[in-house]
């Protein structure tokens, strides 16, 4: 199941939504990043650790979407961090009586029963001031910003040149955003923060889809920030990822370019700004 994308750097990839679960190993076992999404995926990734001999000894959630914060139980016991934003969005999920109803809502008929809940959400927060992730490896910067969700952050490894941009940049999904107010202006900001280090960054992986690298990095910022200059501006995008072009079996991401249509045309009616 694991693939090596670059040194000490590997992934494996979930079959519905193609989520990417990122590996870094280090002095004493590997951080995994956004891991996911069956219980069998997350079993068969344990397995595969253990026969590399490489323990979890940290993990990471990029952002507290549902198939961003799974675990299973034999993944272990190491501490799930995530943006201080990230961990209190989850807490007062998990604060309900109902979440677990609320989570089971969200995940895809297909995998409802084979997705676990026990350990879903349990995320330790880190201080909003944390530059990179505690653990003994490789230098993990976080790159916190407001696009998509809550406490959203991209990781940079440094010593590797890998970029885990979470739900960004992705070849099969468009931008998605938030149910925020400035939904337009946040992606936008998220989309500036990432192409700071884009030079610093040989491999990307982003939370669903294909691997991207080098140039591919910067074209991946590219379509999604002209995806999000069209929503603003009330344009059809030119986008791959919708229509006849869509990737096979994605042709659904659709829906979601016209959910976001509607929602952000109503928006500027309700202020005044349309035409």
């Amino acid at each position: 199941m694991l693939q090596q994308v670059a040194e000490g750097v590997l992934f494996h990839q979930s079959e519905l939504l193609q989520n990417n679960t990122a590996v870094v190993l280090g002095k004493d076992g590997v951080l995994l990043i956004d891991a996911g999404i069956t219980g069998d995926e997350m079993a068969c990734l344990a397995n595969d650790l253990r026969e590399l001999g490489q323990p979890v000894v940290a993990g990471f959630s990029t952002h507290p979407d549902w198939d961003h914060v799974l675990w299973h139980a034999e993944l272990g016991e190491a501490p799930r961090y995530g943006t201080a934003r990230c961990a209190a969005y989850m807490e007062d999920l998990l604060s309900n009586a109902d979440w677990k109803a609320r989570a089971a809502e969200a995940l895809p008929p297909e995998i409802a029963e084979e997705t676990p809940l026990d350990l879903f959400g349990l995320i330790t927060g880190l201080p909003a001031d944390t530059a990179h992730i505690p653990w003994d490896g490789p230098k993990v910067r976080i790159i916190e910003h407001p696009a998509h969700a809550p406490g959203h952050a991209a990781l940079l490894i440094e010593e590797r040149g890998v970029l885990a941009a979470g739900d960004m940049l992705s070849d099969v999904f468009i931008p998605m955003l938030d149910d925020t107010t400035n939904p337009i202006e946040n992606y936008l900001v998220g989309l500036s923060l990432i192409e700071g280090v884009a030079d610093d960054v040989d491999v990307l992986i982003p939370g669903h889809g294909s691997i991207a690298r080098a140039d591919e990095v910067r074209t991946r910022i590219d379509q999604d920030r002209a995806y999000v200059h069209a929503l603003r501006d009330g344009r059809a995008p030119s986008d791959p990822r919708l229509g006849p072009s869509a990737k096979p079996g994605w042709e659904w991401v659709d829906d979601i370019h016209e959910g976001q249509r509607r929602r952000l045309a109503q928006g500027s009616e309700r202020d005044g700004t349309s035409g």
